[in-house]
């Protein structure tokens, strides 16, 4: 190995592409809305030089805008080079933001390209007795290879890497380092655009290029060159491989700094990583890079007898206030068994109660062959009795008077109703918490703010049961183990507490947290329980019928194509678009050409086809999505199905449901309308009642900028689109035509949205000019809107967030971005979130008072969804005429408004009648 210190010289334009190409499929968003594909791959690959090959000395070098010499030799140098996509050129500020941040020295010299800079430096690294290592994927660096200057050269995909040096060249190529010149200026290079010499490939190349060594040699010998075809092309395209030769050179005589100490690695910059990784919310290279974890004190203790356990039940009733947490064996919670209790109320104390399986458990059917294995295990299974674990802390769980606090507390309290148990008294849950203090971010699990708030990398529960197929029940491991992770949890939960707590507080957003968000938890717990049932025969029969017309789309499909294909693999698509009906190509990904909804309702206005695959995807995704998949859905020992509300996810404050998604399920759509029917009553003599806000953004758009003509038209309950089309487009509101109203509504919804001209042009199919000149009129009309926006953006600019009605934040960094579309993006959401935002928060409030009604008057209805701005509701026919009251009452006056607000409700026998 070579005692030689190690220089190694990044390819900064190609590695960012190779790291933004990488992810073009599934790009990297984070909680911001920021793509950070490329930084995070760039930053990936450099980390792994910095530890793998411990270089001494290490730069970036960039290309810069400035014509090259070779631009003089050559016009058309580079000139069919696509432009650099918008979304990777954003990135760019990133990527030296990381780079810097990294303590990377970055190279640009004006006038020359990284290919040339590099070079350069690696010459002179050289003259000094330092190894260089040149990170890129461009070959035409193979030049330069000899003893000490070696190509890094990362392969397409993953990690591995090839390191190019003589003997790679010799057995890859056949070639030596000085023969590459010559090699590339004969086959050329169409993404420099560098000609070579057509007609002769790399096969002839590297067979000429072994027999004469140069290309000056070959072209002296072409007249003994076999075949026709070799002599034809070195006479035709000569001169074109003489100017290639002279474009493929690099240029190792660039007046730049080679002053390699000033390329020394530099450590101790941890800190400031971390931070700016936790801000682009690159967990994963934090894990992987950086190992520093915080030392705290931990007392851990596990009840392994009922006198301890009552002993620990005097301890919580005096401490009143206490972080609790369940070890379960299933991810849901309504057929998870109980593995064990995990209490805390002391920082750096913890308790762990491990349970015995109860009967229910081990009466679980897991086939004969297992039965008897299954009951040995269990009689080895340490742990108190369920039965009586379950006798003791009921009564502590259910006192109202009893302070309870837990991460992600919903989980717990669910699975805790399988063992009759209601839990009452809950009073905090951090990962809520974390979610009002930074509704942007999709990382509120207890692993991620433990890192972000106590610097402190908590046991994985991967580290546990393992993933994938070989993945352990929490039952199968030992009891040591999980009394750690169990009393880690507790203890984490409850530090976070103490700091997420002062937090929601100096943000004030202590009351929303405390009269809406940990209220509407116990509501959100009634619902999932609560489930709703399904008619599996319209859905088994819907499946047979769609299937039918899935295979008859398939059918015309291929009679369109000429051909029978993959219309699942996009790639396949695309050769069937693209090059066999040669169509208009659109955005290219790293597999080809897209062929994403937005594209295909484009092409379906030139071609049929487009429009039939529409309708197969649509097809298929809803078959199986929702046709196929409700069914095995049912719980089999509630016979329902128990969708689960994400009250952490939406930046809005909107709720969204999972396992079931029931927000996804379309309404306008006949296929829609037929799985909203399957929706149906559990019990005799019920019905479903089904109560939706009426155009209730636009009502809080009214109340939000008071404009006078909004206001009166809802207090005139009049049709708000029919309104704003008649005052738009100037006619009689008698004489607004279907057309007239539809673009009307697109205007409002636009506006609201913060939709610009070109957006709704592109919604309406008309001319940028004629959508501006709508936004025009419509602001003229409604004056009040149009300073609402403006004031709203200035708020957002000057405090960096906006706020609902009941002070809910979002926050906006990016509103001060000087990336333009980012920025904008920052803009309509500032719009948007007091609008979307407030909606949410007064369904919440409707659900805690509709909720909190029901159990005080002890009605026998059961609150079973909510979707969107809707409620719904399974009801015995005796109690329709209260309900419906009720739920207006409630619905209606959740939050006052300086407009009416307005329920439509109705009555059916599924949900689809009753909307």
């Amino acid at each position: 190995m070579s005692s030689r210190k190690k220089l190694f010289l990044i390819d900064g334009s190609h590695l960012a592409y190779r790291a933004y190409f990488a992810f073009i499929r599934r790009p990297l968003i984070n909680s911001k809305g920021e793509d950070t594909s490329a930084a995070f791959g760039f930053a990936q690959s450099v980390l792994k030089i910095l530890k793998e090959e411990n270089p001494d000395y290490i730069a970036v070098v960039f290309d810069t805008p400035e014509p090259t010499f070779r631009h003089k030799q050559f016009p058309e140098y580079k000139a069919t080079r696509e432009k650099m996509p918008d979304e990777m050129a954003d990135q760019l500020p990133r990527i030296r933001q990381v780079i810097e941040t990294l303590g990377i020295p970055i190279i640009e010299v004006p006038g020359y390209e990284a290919d040339d800079v590099i070079a350069t430096l690696a010459r002179k690294a050289e003259e000094k007795g330092i190894e260089s290592y040149l990170v890129t994927g461009d070959k035409d660096f193979f030049q330069l290879v000899n003893k000490h200057i070696k190509v890094y050269r990362p392969q397409h995909t993953g990690d591995a890497v090839d390191i190019v040096d003589e003997e790679w060249l010799q057995k890859k190529w056949g070639l030596r380092p000085e023969q590459v010149i010559d090699y590339l200026a004969i086959v050329g290079d169409t993404s420099d655009n560098i000609p070579g010499i057509k007609g002769l490939g790399e096969k002839a190349a590297k067979a000429l290029m072994q027999k004469y060594g140069t290309l000056e040699e070959i072209l002296a010998a072409k007249e003994t060159l076999p075949g026709k075809r070799w002599k034809t092309a070195l006479d035709r395209y000569a001169d074109a491989g003489i100017l290639s030769k002279k474009l493929v050179t690099i240029d190792t005589r660039v007046p730049v700094d080679t002053d390699v100490e000033k390329f020394k690695v530099k450590n101790g910059n941890e800190e400031a990583v971390i931070e700016l990784f936790k801000q682009l919310e690159f967990r994963s290279l934090i894990d992987r890079y950086f190992s520093n974890k915080k030392e705290l004190a931990q007392n851990y203790k596990t009840i392994a007898t009922r006198e301890a356990l009552r002993g620990l039940i005097i301890q919580l009733k005096k401490a009143a206030d206490f972080v609790f947490d369940l070890e379960t064996t299933h991810i849901d919670p309504l057929r998870a068994h109980l593995v064990g209790f995990s209490f805390a109320w002391h920082e750096g104390e913890a308790y762990y109660v491990p349970v015995a399986a109860g009967e229910r458990e081990n009466a679980v059917s897991i086939g004969p062959l297992f039965q008897s294995m299954q009951s040995a295990s269990q009689k080895d299974q340490k742990g108190l009795p369920l039965k009586k674990v379950v006798e003791a802390l009921k009564p502590l769980l259910e006192d109202p008077q009893l302070k309870k606090c837990g991460q992600n507390i919903k989980y717990d309290m669910l699975a805790l109703t399988r063992l009759d148990i209601q839990v009452q008294g809950v009073d905090f849950d951090t990962m809520v918490a974390s979610y009002l203090i930074n509704p942007s971010s999709h990382q509120h699990n207890l692993d991620n703010l433990s890192f972000e708030y106590l610097n402190y990398r908590k046991i994985p529960t991967s580290a546990l049961i393992g993933k994938g197929k070989n993945q352990l029940s929490m039952r199968e491991v030992s009891v040591e183990k999980v009394a750690f992770y169990a009393c880690e949890d507790a203890d984490m939960t409850l530090r976070l507490r103490n700091i997420l707590e002062p937090k929601l507080k100096k943000a004030e957003l202590y009351d929303l947290f405390k009269q809406v968000e940990m209220p509407l938890v116990t509501v959100l717990v009634t619902v999932e329980k609560n489930g709703v049932a399904l008619d599996t025969k319209l859905l088994k029969d819907l499946s047979v019928r769609v299937g039918k017309q899935l295979d008859q789309l398939e059918e015309e499909i291929y009679d369109m194509a000429g051909e029978r294909f993959n219309i699942n693999s996009t790639q396949q698509m695309s050769k069937i678009l693209f090059e066999k009906l040669k169509l208009p190509r659109a955005k290219r990904t790293k597999t080809g050409y897209s062929t994403d909804v937005s594209v295909l309702e484009e092409l379906a206005k030139i071609h049929p086809i487009p429009q039939k695959l529409l309708e197969y995807r649509q097809l298929a995704k809803l078959k199986s999505t929702y046709i196929d998949a409700l069914p095995k859905l049912i719980n089999p020992e509630t016979g329902r199905v128990h969708t689960s509300y994400n009250q952490t996810v939406a930046a809005t404050g909107r709720l969204s449901s999972s396992d079931p998604n029931l927000q996804n399920i379309p309404i306008r759509t006949e296929l829609g309308r037929e799985i909203r029917k399957a929706f149906i009553p559990g019990k005799k003599d019920h019905v479903i009642l089904d109560a939706d806000y009426s155009q209730i953004e636009l009502r809080i758009m009214a109340h939000l900028s008071g404009d006078e003509n909004l206001l009166a038209t809802f207090e005139n309950d009049e049709d708000v689109h029919t309104r704003t089309a008649a005052l738009v487009f100037g006619v009689e509101p008698e004489e607004v035509t279907p057309d007239l109203r539809r673009r009307a509504k697109e205007i409002n919804f636009g506006i609201m949205y913060g939709m610009g001209p070109y957006g709704l042009a592109s919604r309406l199919e008309i001319s940028t000019e004629e959508a501006q000149q709508f936004i025009f009129n419509y602001f003229a009309k409604y004056p009040g809107v149009q300073d609402f926006i403006q004031h709203t953006i200035e708020e957002a600019r000057k405090k960096g967030y906006v706020t609902t009605l009941l002070n809910r934040r979002r926050y906006l960094p990016e509103i001060h971005s000087e990336n333009r579309r980012m920025r904008e993006f920052a803009e309509r959401t500032a719009i948007n979130t007091p609008i979307q935002g407030t909606a949410a928060d007064l369904i919440k409030v409707a659900m805690i008072n509709i909720h909190n009604r029901l159990k005080k008057e002890a009605l026998k209805s059961l609150m079973i969804m909510q979707v969107h701005d809707e409620l719904v509701f399974e009801v015995p026919e005796s109690e329709v005429a209260l309900m419906k009251k009720l739920v207006r009452e409630e619905m209606e006056g959740a939050i006052h408004l300086n407009t009416s607000i307005k329920v439509d409700l109705g009555v059916g026998a599924n949900w689809l009648e009753s909307h």
